[in-house]
């Protein structure tokens, strides 16, 4: 037996049907033209040479031209190297960090929240311009201490591996507290009972942490680590400002050189193919991260 719906009845459910499209759709224009069409353009583009009126087909010529670029593996050398002293470093700091605050023998928890996230709502500009200040080699706070304790003075910005550890140096304290705060969420989610059945086996505070507090912030440690990688691997505002990718390159990261091609030389095909290798390599290594780690959790 067929029902037959009234027209009303029909036209009503259209509307409810329709609603939640017509409260989306700003969302969704907004996000293919300013997020959508960006990418898509940009990976057509990296098959051109040329810009402008004057671009042309190129094929894979720019994909080709990066791996015979030794700028482009001097670039991504010195972002790796960045890379693998500055987020250990960091996120080691931020747990211990977030540890001590969590525990029950410190007062006023947040006062020390609020100092801890303080360098994260630092502007990177003003970060940069800042370091620039405290590091410099004849005039900056950080060599005057040194000199005053009676330490060699260090020449932050003309020596290539002291440029690269003044770059980890500004990270490192700009977004410490930023994960150190996450940690602490996740901290104070785990089971107070699982600390005090470790204590009555007997477990000291150090066991107490490598038993109970990183099994339990597994989820929290990929989080953050990932995160950290895909930052790391973008790196460009602390460099752009502090060194300017000098001196001889030492501090010139994958996303400073792309900068320079797409806007210096102009030469945007190149620059979208920079962009590309960097995205292939931001997810292979976030995949690969999220495989290990998940494994363990296993």
């Amino acid at each position: 037996m067929t029902t037959t719906v009234h027209p009303s009845v029909a036209r009503a459910r259209r509307r409810r049907t329709a609603v939640p499209y017509l409260l989306l759709a700003p969302a969704l224009v907004a996000f293919g033209v300013f997020k959508a069409y960006p990418v898509v353009d940009s990976l057509l583009l990296s098959f051109t040479t040329g810009s402008g009126a004057a671009a042309r087909p190129a094929g894979l010529a720019n994909y080709r031209r990066l791996l015979d670029d030794p700028l482009f593996w001097t670039a991504l050398r010195n972002t790796a190297e960045i890379l693998v002293v500055q987020v250990p470093l960091m996120l080691g700091l931020a747990l211990l960090m977030a540890v001590g605050i969590n525990s029950a023998l410190v007062r006023w928890r947040a006062v020390w929240r609020l100092g801890v996230f303080m360098p994260a709502v630092t502007g990177l500009v003003a970060t940069g311009v800042m370091f620039a200040f405290l590091l410099d080699s004849r005039h900056g706070a950080v060599n005057w201490l040194l000199d005053a304790i009676g330490l060699p003075v260090v020449d932050w910005f003309g020596d290539p591996f002291w440029a690269r550890m003044a770059v980890v140096l500004v990270l490192t304290w700009h977004y410490t507290g930023y994960n150190a705060v996450i940690y602490l969420a996740g901290l104070q989610g785990v089971p107070k009972e699982l600390y005090e059945a470790a204590m009555v086996d007997g477990a000291g505070p150090v066991r107490r942490f490598t038993a109970v507090t990183v099994p339990a912030l597994r989820p929290v440690l990929l989080f953050t680590v990932v995160l950290s990688t895909i930052g790391t691997l973008q790196l460009f505002d602390e460099p752009y400002v502090l060194t300017g990718g000098g001196p001889d390159n030492a501090t010139l990261t994958v996303s400073m050189y792309l900068y320079q091609n797409g806007f210096r030389y102009f030469d945007f095909g190149y620059a979208s193919a920079i962009a590309y290798a960097l995205t292939l390599l931001v997810s292979v290594l976030g995949a690969v991260q999220t495989r290990l780690m998940g494994e363990r959790e296993k």
